[in-house]
């Protein structure tokens, strides 16, 4: 017999070193002899039970510890179930450490078999369903585990386990039901709350942004609410989440919230900032009170640049980028504003260079080699169905592969299903998609040695802002999205004669790039089949359709007054208004504006958004004048204008925001329609609203100017691109 002939440690050892060996028929058989000489040793039983589920023999081992359970006494029934547990338990643990998580979840499976309320058995087993690619969320339902949580009956509960496992399940399947529910039923077992709250405020911002669902992302946040009901850094993440939603006067109710609680002079601006987009994302009537608070931001910016402001918290200092965004689409004053954007980026510069240090000497040591393909980086988180997206194709397109070598790096791109965004993957010789950490991004970009790092967003997202800051390659410029970022460190902002004035570099830290013709240019637009008629708006055939459609926060009270009084002297006219916005302060302001204005407000037709582009554009065709805003423009909105052939009235100011408009129809060829005062607005807004003749006229030579204007020929733009690189890169050598 085994135990007569040899010593009990020794058998059991070797029968681990079998496990381990995966030899599980000589485990087995080692365990069949010591049951042979210890019938009544519970233990034999578990692990030979253990050694056939190894070895795939499933029905034998349930046989095997179910037979030895039919053995037990009343008392004896829970503690050998927990001794089975236990040995099962302790195979699953050891498979988890090597990685053997398809074995480690057949384990564990038998034990929810076995003990269906296990709580950490549950958790565990979503961990491992996670690797294993199976995890759908529904599982959170069908395991029982909501249910055990919420009953508040979770024995034994693993609270670090739970907290792991929560983390998994936002970062797998955020946007499942369950995964907002788990978070909820957590809260009553949360030890540690900063651990809990900081998961809420990682994975809200990943479902807001990265999967552009902020509403749900808000649902999220709120629960940690429920721990602490003054948190600032919960509260700033919950603003933007209810602006982006459309929660507006939540949005805004919490950015006042925030700007009363955050003791800093930089986190009150930052704050009034919030308060400001608030009510301009909202709109319409929202308007009323951004006067005022324009007025106090800029005198908390004032008050900032007075203060020191060299050790500012790396949080903050990011954030404060974009505190100055506002400030064109609310007055068309150049000196006032770059001013004001210069001061803040070249504060936020410093405070970077300062606490990032190592990378920003690193960085700044190299020079890179003469004589070779110049290696152009694209940073933006925009090159995807988006305006930047749709505008910078036909630079990618064109671009010489035999001088340039083409990286993209495409911010917030790891989760996004883009078919644009892939057409820009497949066009390049590398690309790059990152998350949002702006340290991962700045070392690629390093490493790639990049020549020219062209940054296409600005100050629209705050962590390009930080890279470029840091300036992991030698010239560094702004092209395209918004205007220039003010950075000290971006040597360049790409601009044409028209834009920008002869005295703009005057308020710009960045040399402004003049290109012969035009800063921008599109081989064309796709137009799909429009979903617009006249017929369902009940507009006759007869009648003058005026036609706007920007984003909310360009509608002022000034411009839409000077819009009305065209609609007022066009008879038979009226105005199709379409965009972002609440839609309910948004039409009550456009029908109090127009009954001030003396205009019926059965002129006016508000437009629901549709769901793509090509579609925007056919519907296009419905409109005989398009109405530009003022005093920031219009700039894919123009371009897809112009390409259909409608005319634009647009009135040109001094700042880049504010000229848009005029560069592109200075470069179709086309002065019908540009206005440099409020009544020359007004007046060509009536004239082109009367004159169908001047229409067509000017509907022609938009139609003619697909063939020779440089606003359209995007291989050319290519060249002209190219050619200022080259020169960039040989002033550098220099």
């Amino acid at each position: 017999m085994l135990m007569a002939s040899t010593d009990a440690v020794n058998w059991q050892q070797q029968a681990h070193q079998f496990l381990l060996a995966g030899d599980y028929s000589q485990a087995a058989n080692l365990y069949e002899q010591a049951i042979a000489s210890e019938p009544n040793n519970q233990s034999h039983y578990w692990h030979l039970g253990l050694m056939l589920l190894l070895q795939e023999k499933e029905a034998e081992a349930q046989m095997t510890w179910f037979s030895a359970m039919a053995a037990a006494d009343t008392d004896q029934i829970d503690l050998w179930t927990e001794e089975l547990i236990q040995v099962l338990q302790t195979e699953a643990e050891r498979r988890e450490t090597i990685s053997d998580y398809s074995v480690a979840w057949i384990i564990r499976q038998h034990i929810r078999e076995i003990k269906p309320t296990d709580i950490n058995n549950l958790l565990h087993l979503i961990q491992l369903g996670i690797p294993l690619e199976s995890f759908t969320g529904d599982e959170l339902n069908s395991f029982g585990i909501l249910e055990i949580l919420q009953s508040g009956e979770a024995e034994n509960l693993d609270s670090q386990l739970l907290m792991e496992v929560l983390q998994s399940v936002l970062d797998t399947q955020p946007l499942h039901p369950s995964s907002l529910e788990l978070a909820e039923a957590c809260i009553p077992y949360i030890e540690e709350p900063y651990n809990f709250i900081d998961i809420l405020i990682l994975n809200s911002v990943k479902i807001a942004y990265s999967a552009h669902k902020p509403g749900l992302a808000a649902r999220l946040l709120e629960l940690a609410l429920r721990l602490e009901a003054i948190n600032p850094e919960v509260l700033i993440q919950l603003t933007s989440f209810y602006q982006d939603a459309g929660e507006y006067s939540q949005g805004i109710k919490t950015a006042k919230l925030c700007y009363s609680i955050l003791p800093g002079l930089a986190e009150k601006v930052f704050a009034n900032h919030l308060i400001i987009r608030g009510l301009m994302v909202a709109a319409g009537e929202y308007w009323s009170g951004v006067g005022e608070l324009f007025e106090r931001h800029e005198l908390l910016l004032n008050s900032l640049f007075e203060g020191e402001n060299n050790n500012l918290d790396p949080t903050t200092v990011v954030r404060l980028f974009s505190s100055t965004y506002f400030l064109p689409y609310f007055q068309d004053e150049i000196g006032k504003n770059r001013k004001l954007q210069n001061q803040v980026a070249q504060i936020c510069q410093a405070n970077i260079q300062k606490y990032a240090s190592d990378r920003s000497s690193k960085y700044s040591s190299r020079r890179n080699k003469e004589n070779k393909r110049l290696k152009i980086g694209y940073l933006s988180h925009c090159l995807r169905r988006h305006s930047v997206g749709w505008l910078a194709r036909w630079l990618f397109k064109y671009h010489d592969r035999d001088r340039f070598q083409i990286h993209t790096y495409l911010i917030n791109a790891q989760k996004r299903n883009d078919p644009l965004q892939e057409w820009y993957v497949n066009q390049v010789d590398k690309a790059y998609k990152s998350g949002l950490e702006a340290a991962e991004i700045t070392e690629q970009i390093y490493r790639d040695e990049i020549d020219i790092l062209i940054d296409l967003d600005s100050i629209t997202l705050d962590i390009i802002c930080e890279i470029t800051s840091l300036k992991p390659a030698p010239i560094q410029v702004t092209w395209l999205g918004w205007d220039a970022s003010g950075i000290p460190n971006v040597d360049y902002f790409i601009a044409d004669p028209y834009v920008l004035s002869e005295s703009a570099q005057n308020y710009y830290s960045e040399t402004i790039w003049r290109l012969p013709q035009t800063y921008v240019a599109v081989d064309g637009f796709e137009v799909g089949v429009p979903t617009l008629r006249r017929k369902q708006l009940n507009i006759g055939n007869d009648a003058v359709i005026y036609f706007s459609s920007q984003m909310g926060f360009k509608r002022n009270p000034d411009i839409v007054r000077l819009q009305m009084k065209i609609i007022k002297e066009v008879e038979n006219s009226y105005f199709l208004i379409k965009g972002t916005a609440d839609e309910e302060a948004i039409e009550n302001f456009f029908i109090q504006i127009a009954e001030s204005e003396g205009v019926s407000e059965e002129r006016l037709r508000f437009l629901p958004d549709v769901a793509f582009e090509e579609i925007h554009r056919a519907n296009l065709c419905i409109a005989d004048v398009v109405l530009d805003t003022y005093p920031y423009n219009g700039a894919t909105t123009t371009l897809e204008t112009l390409w259909i052939g409608i005319p634009l009235v647009t009135r040109v100011g001094e700042q880049f925001a504010s000229r848009n408009s005029y560069t592109m129809m200075m470069n179709v060829g086309v002065t019908e329609g540009i206005a440099w005062t409020d009544e020359e607005y007004v007046e060509w807004g009536i004239r082109l609203g009367k004159d169908a003749a001047l229409r067509q006229q000017i509907a022609w030579k938009l139609r003619t100017s697909r063939q020779t204007s440089p606003l359209w020929n995007g291989q050319q733009f290519t060249r002209e691109m190219e050619k200022a690189y080259e020169q960039m890169w040989l002033r550098y050598l220099k």
